[in-house]
């Protein structure tokens, strides 16, 4: 059955270490193996562009129907690898915890987009965008940097992890109220 497994790499080397495996496990063996991304907004030299950050910085994915060739592969490439799991054997991504990342991110692409939001009082309501639908998992917005941070439920713990969110709007609860 086609699972999709965590690899835990060097920080700052999911890249090389994705195209190592690429290049050293066999092609059969690996459906698809992809970092996640996610868009947001930074200014740089005065000017705001959208940028894009790993969304699980020091982890890579692959997708194997037989992760025990693929853990044998990986010790021949030469960087720090370990697939997820405990003493029982490795551990699948759930089939929610796949389907949530497969809705934020989308299969082939695998980045989080930009969303965009608005605050009334105390709550965000996200009107385009990923996160939408997702308002309850936000924890917290950095509106000047653009971000949001959420909970994630993932590798057998909840990981808080950023996402880009535009905050276009901000209007107190007497606003809205006196609006009505």
């Amino acid at each position: 059955m086609l699972q999709t497994y965590v690899v835990q790499v060097l920080t700052g080397r999911e890249k090389q270490v994705k195209h190592l495996i690429e290049k050293i496990v066999r092609r059969d063996l690996v459906e698809e193996c992809f970092i996640p991304y996610f868009k947001l907004k930074k200014r740089i030299q005065g000017e705001w562009q959208l940028v894009e950050e790993r969304l699980t910085p020091g982890y890579l994915y692959v997708t194997t129907r037989d992760i025990d060739s693929v853990q044998q592969a990986l010790w021949g490439v030469p960087s720090f690898t370990k697939l997820l799991g405990n003493d029982g054997g490795f551990i699948p991504l759930r089939k929610d915890e796949m389907q949530w990342l497969d809705k934020l991110t989308g299969a082939g692409d695998r980045t989080v987009d930009m969303s965009e939001g608005i605050i009334e009082g105390d709550q965000i309501l996200i009107t385009a965008g990923p996160l939408k639908g997702f308002e309850a998992l936000i924890r917290k917005v950095d509106r000047h940097k653009r971000l949001a941070y959420i909970d994630m439920h993932m590798f057998g713990r909840t990981k808080t992890i950023r996402v880009g969110l535009e905050i276009v709007s901000k209007r107190d609860k007497q606003q809205t109220a006196g609006s009505e």
